[in-house]
């Protein structure tokens, strides 16, 4: 169920993200959003049960089982933390209260501090917090991380080997090639048929420990949206042993194609080998769309905030030998939309009829211990009046006011 919604989620991300080069977590931006969620009502509880996928109890449960379970390798640290003084309300309070055990709270560290949290949960490949909390009310953090190394590596090869097409063969020198060891440990590839992008590459490269990094291509007029969605279910179906539906070499033509170079051999061969670049990309995510759910959010957390930051930072490198990932994503209230401590005042109107006692009081007695000698008038009610017809207020300088000590 998680990764379903998790593949709905990271459409929206990458949507915004642009499809330029960049690599993000949908996954870390989802997991905040779930841990945020139980504390929304309302409007902002449905825009959040669209965004998340489900409905946002099933979420946060989600959540705290991922969060209570860890994957041995991926470290995924989620924390909340609040600025000295930060009340919040009463439903902010229960949140709070039941966040998972997982979830570290505290005071809200220096920035200095928020960059030594990040460093921390990822390895050191995050070494800067995504936002600058210096005027930060309340702020929520997840990381998730991992640094792996395949089953086997790659072998290198000469960068036209990835055909006269691809202007990556002019720009690169090298690229990594699947070992050449026959059914090689840890390297998978193949041709994919999909409903969504009709016939794609994939190659699936197996981490020693249990992590699965999925490759897949699609011919250059497929929208990358539709390739990043379909990349998803694949890597899901692997990852779960569901069925992938494959092509059949036999049926394609020989030759150089947009996806493959197809050709007959006579020595014994597998199937498929997969020709891929190096890369790494290191990426920075506005979050504050509302699309994103982070509005949303904090909303529930803080109601009336509009005075926020959401942002993600992340960084992926994918090599000869394994593959390295991190993210951190925050989401803060500013200090603007903080909830003031509350003291209860009253204006009291007199909008209606009502009474009016003059009590007559001497000046040499203590109120709260008269004594006995005191004046027959201390205390005495001298002028009532019930009040129906007010009148205007008018002057206010010394003239209007009466003397000094006239009587009552």
């Amino acid at each position: 169920m998680v990764a379903g919604c998790v593949a709905r989620y990271a459409a929206r991300l990458h949507s915004a993200a642009g499809f330029r080069h960049h690599v993000a977590s949908p996954l870390g931006a989802w997991l905040l959003l779930a841990l945020a969620g139980p504390a929304s009502s309302g409007a902002d509880r449905e825009a959040l049960t669209d965004v998340l996928g489900c409905d946002v109890a099933v979420a946060a449960a989600a959540a705290a089982d991922l969060l209570a379970d860890p994957h041995p390798l991926v470290a995924s640290p989620a924390a909340v933390w609040t600025a000295a003084g930060f009340p919040g309300t009463d439903q902010f309070r229960r949140w709070l209260a039941g966040l998972p055990a997982a979830v570290s709270t505290g005071e809200l560290p220096s920035a200095a501090g928020l960059d030594a949290w990040a460093r921390d949960h990822t390895f050191g490949l995050i070494d800067t917090f995504p936002l600058d909390a210096d005027r930060g009310a309340l702020v929520l953090a997840t990381a998730l991380a991992t640094k792996v190394s395949w089953e086997l590596p790659f072998e290198l090869a000469p960068a036209g080997a990835l055909g006269p097409a691809s202007p990556w063969a002019r720009e690169l020198g090298r690229v990594l090639r699947t070992p050449s060891v026959p059914g090689a440990r840890g390297h998978a590839q193949f041709i994919a048929v999909t409903p969504d992008a009709g016939d794609v590459i994939v190659h699936v490269a197996a981490a020693a420990g249990g992590l699965l990094v999925v490759s897949v291509g699609a011919v250059p007029e497929v929208p990358a949206a539709r390739v990043i969605g379909v990349a998803h279910d694949i890597a899901h179906r692997r990852a779960v042993g569901a069925p992938v539906e494959r092509r059949e070499l036999l049926g394609l033509p020989l030759g150089d194609g947009p996806l493959w170079r197809l050709q007959e051999v006579t020595a014994p061969a597998d199937g498929c080998t997969a020709v891929l670049p190096a890369w790494s990309a290191s990426s920075r995510h506005d979050l504050t769309d509302p699309a994103l759910g982070f509005q949303a959010a904090v909303r529930g957390l803080v109601p009336g905030a509009e005075t926020f930051d959401a942002r993600q930072a992340a960084m992926a490198r994918y090599s000869r030998l394994g593959f390295e990932a991190a993210a951190v994503t925050a989401a803060m209230v500013r200090v603007a939309a903080r909830i003031p401590a509350r003291h209860r005042v009253a204006e009291l109107r007199f909008g209606h009829p009502y009474a009016v006692v003059a009590v007559a009081t001497d000046p040499a007695a203590d109120r709260e211990r008269p004594r006995s000698g005191a004046s027959p008038w201390h205390g005495l009610p001298v002028f009532s009046a019930w009040v129906t017809e007010p009148d205007d207020a008018v002057g206010g300088d010394a003239a209007d006011q009466p003397p000094a000590g006239a009587p009552l």
